[in-house]
C-alpha cells in the first residue's frame, strides 16, 4: 500500500499561521470527538441502553476534510456512517447523536427523526410547520438517510439535477430562497461495497450523461461486512472499474480522484479545487477514498476479528486516520504532545457528559409517567388483601425500575387492571392509560402524511365546470390542454421520463409542449426507471413540482424500492420536517401482453403507505387529482387508464381550478339491489354489466373509489351497503390484491358485515399475468359476463 503523507501548502494571502493552526486543531478536535463518540456508543449498546450501533470510526479525517467545503445551499445524500461530517458542519451534536441511539422521540432532543430511525441517520428541516419551503438556498441541507445499501444514490442524482434545472430554466432563476443560480453541489457518500449495487451504476451513468453537480465520496475500507473487495468489485477497485467513465475533452462523463483516507492535507488540497470545479462546471466527480480502517468493525452486531487476518488488523492500527493525523500534527509542530494530551482528556470528558445529558433527557419524562402510573396503581381501591398486595408489588416494580421504557408503564397498568377488574378505580386507570396512548400515538404514529395546511386531504373541493357547449375531445387531448395551461402558469412544474420530451409521451399527453415550454422543463430520459424516480425525489425535495413519468405501470417495479423505502417513509421518518411532493405519472390496466397490462394495485397500496394512490377512470378526473396534489405536499402515484386516451370527454372550462377530493368515492350509477365497487378501466366494464342487468330488473349502485390510498375516508360505501344489503368488489388485480384491501376496509373497519343479506364477493383477474391478445384479455381479467353471472347469483340467494 502506498503510504506517504502530504504536506499542506499554506497560502500567505489566505491564512495566517495562527489561523491555519487553529483550523487544523479545530478539525482534529472534531476527529477526536467523533472517535470518542463511536467508542462510547458501542459501550452503550453492549450495556443494553441502546439497541444497536453503527459508527463512522475510521472515516473521521476524510469527513472532516470533506465538510470544509460544504456550503450553504449544498445538499448531502449519505449513509449511516457520516457522523463526523455532521459534527464538523455543526448540523449535529454529540448529545443529539446519543439521543438518537436511545430512540428519544422528543424532536427537541433528537431533531433528525424523532427517534424513529437507528443512529447515524440524519436529516435537516426543509419545510416549515405551515408546509412552505424553508430558505434552503441559505441552509446546509441533509436529505433524510435510509439504511438500504446504495438507496441514497437515486435521490442524490435528483438533488444534483435540481441545480441544473435552477441554472437552465429561466422561470426558476428568480427563486433565490431555493437556489443560488444552481451553484449547489450534492455531496453523496457511500461505502465501497455498496457500489456493487445496481443503484450506484445507474446513478453514476445518469450523472455522467446529464452532467450534474454530484460529488460522490466512496469510503473504501476493503470489506463489505466480512466480504473483501476482491469479491465485490471488478479489478478490486471501484475507481479502476470506473475508468471508462472518466471525462475527457469533448465528451461527457465524470472526474475520478483516488485519495488516502488518512491523508488530511492531501484530501483538503484536492477537495478544494475539485469541488469548486463541480460547482462551476456541473461536471460530476467520484472521490475514491482508499485505506479507510474500521477500528470497531462493521457494527455492534459482530466482531471483525472473525474475518480479518492478524496482519490486516495490525495494519489498521498503524494506519488508523486518527493516529496518522495526530502524528502529522506533531511532525509539523502544530501542537505539542502535552497540548494534544490535554485536548484528548477534555474531549473524552465532554463526550461522556453529552451522553449522560442525552440519557437523562430521554429518561426523565418516562420516569415521571412511571411514577404517576405507580401512584395510580398503588391507590386503587380493593377489598381483597391478596389483590391489594399484588397491586402494591406492581407499583413498586414501576417505582424501582431504574431504566423504564414506555412499554413497561403500559404493561404495569394492564396488569393492574387484570388484577383488580372490579375495582371502582378502574375507570380512572383506564382514562389515564387512554391519555398516555394518545401521547404515545403522537410520538410514534404521526406524520405518515402531511397533517397541516399542505395536506392533500385539506385542499378545497372545486367542481369541474362543463359548459353546455363543451368540446368533445379525446382523453389525451384533454390532458394536453391541461398540461399546456399548467406549464404556462406554474413555473415550478417539470415533466420528464422516457419519450416524454420530443414525441410528447407515448400517448401524446405532452405532444408539442416541449417546443412551447422548453427542453429544460419537459424532457426525455434514458431507460432507467429507478433514477427517473430518484430524479423526481431530488427535484421535489428542493421545492420543485416534478411530474415523473414511468411509461407503464408494470415498470414501476424498477423504481418501487426507492418509492417504498425513501419517498413513502420520508415524512414519517423525519417527523414531518421533510416533504417530497412527487407525482409519479404512469398508465396501466387493460392492454395486450404480460408486461404491458399489469394492475398490481395490491402491491402498490401495501408498499407505498405514505404516498397516495390515485386510480382515475378518465382523464378529466385525473386532471382534478393533479390539481389537488399540486396544491399539497404529499407524494402520489397517478395511474391513468391506458385504454382511455382515445375515448371522448367533455373539456372543462376551469382546467387549472377544479379539484377531485382524495379518499371520497363517487356514485356513478344509482341503484337499490346491489353495491358494486370498482375503479379505473374495470369501471367501464362494470357499467356495461349494470346496463345489461337493469334490463333484467336488477339495479346496481356503482361506486368509483377514485383513490385506493386514501380509501373512503367518510365511509360512503357503507351508506350504499345499508341501502342494498349486497356488495361486490371488482378490479383487475390478482385474487387477494386490491379487492381484499377494499373488502377489509368496508367489511371490518366500517362494520359493513352487519348490513349483509348475502355473502359479499370479490371479482378479480386470474392469478397469472394476462395472456396476449383480445381473448387473452377476456379470459385473464374480469369481463361483463363474469360480473353479470356473479351478481345474478347474489340477488337470487
Amino acid at each position: 500500500m502506498e503510504n506517504s503523507p502530504t504536506t499542506i501548502q499554506v497560502k500567505d494571502d489566505m491564512l495566517s499561521y495562527e489561523g491555519f493552526r487553529a483550523m487544523v486543531l479545530a478539525d482534529y478536535r472534531v476527529v477526536l470527538e467523533s472517535r470518542e463518540t463511536s467508542l462510547l456508543g458501542r459501550r452503550e449498546v453492549l450495556t443494553g441502553k441502546a439497541k444497536f450501533g453503527i459508527f463512522g470510526d475510521g472515516k473521521e479525517v476524510a469527513q472532516v476534510a470533506m465538510a470544509k467545503f460544504f456550503q450553504p445551499g449544498d445538499w448531502r445524500a449519505g449513509y449511516y456512517r457520516d457522523q463526523t461530517f455532521m459534527f464538523a458542519t455543526q448540523l449535529a451534536t454529540v448529545e443529539q447523536f446519543f439521543a438518537q441511539m436511545y430512540a428519544d422521540p422528543d424532536i427537541n432532543n433528537e431533531p433528525f427523526s424523532r427517534g424513529r430511525q437507528m443512529n447515524g441517520h440524519f436529516a435537516t428541516r426543509i419545510t416549515e410547520p405551515n408546509g412552505e419551503w424553508a430558505p434552503i438556498a441559505n441552509l446546509m441541507n441533509v436529505s433524510a438517510d435510509i439504511s438500504t445499501t446504495a438507496g441514497q444514490m437515486p435521490r442524490a442524482l435528483g438533488l444534483a439535477a435540481a441545480s441544473k434545472s435552477f441554472r437552465q430554466v429561466r422561470e426558476l432563476q428568480g427563486m433565490k430562497n431555493l437556489s443560488d443560480n444552481g451553484n449547489e453541489i450534492c455531496f453523496c457518500t457511500i461505502g465501497d461495497a455498496s457500489t456493487s449495487e445496481g443503484h450506484f451504476w445507474e446513478a453514476v451513468n445518469a450523472a455522467g450523461v446529464m452532467q450534474v453537480p454530484l460529488a460522490i465520496f466512496i469510503w473504501d475500507d476493503g470489506y463489505g461486512i466480512s466480504v473483501p473487495t476482491s469479491l465485490q468489485t471488478t479489478k478490486g477497485s471501484i475507481s479502476a472499474a470506473l475508468k471508462g467513465f472518466q471525462k475527457k475533452e469533448d465528451t461527457n462523463g465524470l472526474d475520478i480522484y483516488r485519495l488516502k483516507g488518512w491523508d488530511y492535507a492531501g484530501m483538503c488540497e484536492v477537495f478544494e479545487t475539485a469541488l469548486q470545479k463541480i460547482r462551476d462546471t456541473h461536471v460530476p466527480a467520484v472521490f475514491h477514498i482508499e485505506e479507510i480502517t474500521q477500528p470497531q468493525g462493521h457494527s455492534t452486531s459482530g466482531s471483525h476479528e472473525r474475518y480479518k487476518s492478524a496482519e490486516r488488523l495490525e495494519w489498521e492500527k498503524e494506519w488508523d486516520c486518527l493516529r496518522k493525523m495526530r502524528e502529522w500534527v506533531l511532525e509539523n509542530g502544530i501542537a505539542t504532545e502535552e497540548e494534544l494530551g490535554e485536548m484528548e482528556m477534555t474531549i473524552r470528558q465532554q463526550v461522556r457528559e453529552s451522553k449522560n445529558r442525552a440519557w437523562q433527557k430521554y429518561q426523565q419524562p418516562i420516569k415521571e409517567q412511571a411514577l404517576q402510573a405507580a401512584e395510580m396503581v398503588k391507590s386503587m381501591v380493593v377489598n381483597d388483601m391478596e389483590v391489594y398486595q399484588k397491586l402494591q408489588h406492581l407499583a413498586t416494580d414501576l417505582e424501582n425500575n431504574r431504566e423504564p421504557l414506555r412499554r413497561d408503564i403500559f404493561r404495569g397498568l394492564s396488569l393492574a387492571l387484570e388484577t383488580a377488574p372490579h375495582s371502582p378505580s378502574v375507570p380512572e386507570v383506564k382514562a389515564f392509560r387512554k391519555t398516555l396512548k394518545q401521547v404515545n400515538k403522537a410520538l410514534y404514529n404521526s406524520d405518515l402524511y402531511n397533517e397541516g395546511p399542505k395536506s392533500a386531504l385539506k385542499v378545497p373541493v372545486v367542481a369541474a365546470h362543463i359548459p353546455a357547449d363543451a368540446q368533445m375531445l379525446n382523453g389525451y387531448e384533454v390532458l394536453n390542454r391541461y398540461f399546456d395551461q399548467l406549464f404556462t402558469h406554474n413555473p415550478r412544474v417539470l415533466a420528464f421520463g422516457e419519450d416524454v420530451g420530443k414525441i410528447g409521451d407515448v400517448n401524446q399527453g405532452f405532444a408539442g409542449l416541449q417546443d412551447k415550454h422548453g427542453s429544460s422543463r419537459i424532457f426525455d430520459t434514458g431507460i432507467r426507471e429507478l433514477t427517473i424516480v430518484g430524479q423526481g425525489i431530488g427535484l421535489a425535495l428542493r421545492g420543485l413540482r416534478p411530474i415523473t413519468e414511468i411509461q407503464y405501470l408494470d415498470y414501476v417495479l424498477y423504481g418501487l424500492q426507492t418509492l417504498s423505502d425513501d419517498v413513502a417513509t420520508l415524512h414519517y421518518r423525519t417527523g414531518g420536517q421533510q416533504s417530497c411532493p412527487l407525482i409519479i405519472r404512469t398508465r396501466g390496466h387493460r392492454l395486450e401482453g404480460i408486461w404491458h397490462s399489469g394492475s398490481p394495485m395490491g402491491m402498490l397500496i401495501n408498499s407505498l403507505r405514505g404516498m397516495y394512490v390515485c386510480v382515475p377512470r378518465d382523464m378529466v378526473q385525473a386532471i382534478g387529482m393533479y390539481n389537488t396534489l399540486l396544491q399539497s405536499n404529499d407524494p402520489a402515484i397517478m395511474v391513468e387508464c391506458l385504454n382511455g386516451y382515445r375515448l371522448k370527454e367533455k373539456l372543462p372550462a376551469n382546467l387549472l381550478e377544479y379539484t377531485v377530493p382524495l379518499g371520497i368515492p363517487e356514485v356513478v350509477r344509482e341503484g337499490a339491489d346491489i353495491t358494486v365497487v370498482s375503479y379505473g378501466s374495470t369501471l367501464r366494464i362494470v357499467l356495461e354489466a349494470a346496463t345489461r342487468l337493469a334490463a333484467l330488473g336488477i339495479h346496481c349502485e356503482v361506486i368509483d373509489v377514485q383513490t385506493l390510498l386514501p380509501f373512503d375516508i367518510n365511509h360512503d360505501i357503507l351508506v350504499s351497503l345499508k341501502k342494498t344489503s349486497r356488495i361486490v368488489f371488482v378490479d383487475e388485480d390478482v385474487p387477494g390484491g386490491a379487492t381484499a384491501y377494499m373488502f377489509n376496509h368496508v367489511m371490518e373497519q366500517q362494520g359493513g358485515y352487519q348490513w349483509l343479506d348475502v355473502a359479499p364477493r370479490t371479482i378479480t383477474a386470474q392469478a397469472h399475468r394476462p395472456a396476449y391478445g383480445s381473448d387473452g384479455d377476456y379470459f385473464s381479467k374480469p369481463n361483463a359476463e363474469d360480473i353479470i353471472e356473479v351478481i345474478m347469483e347474489m340477488v337470487t340467494e
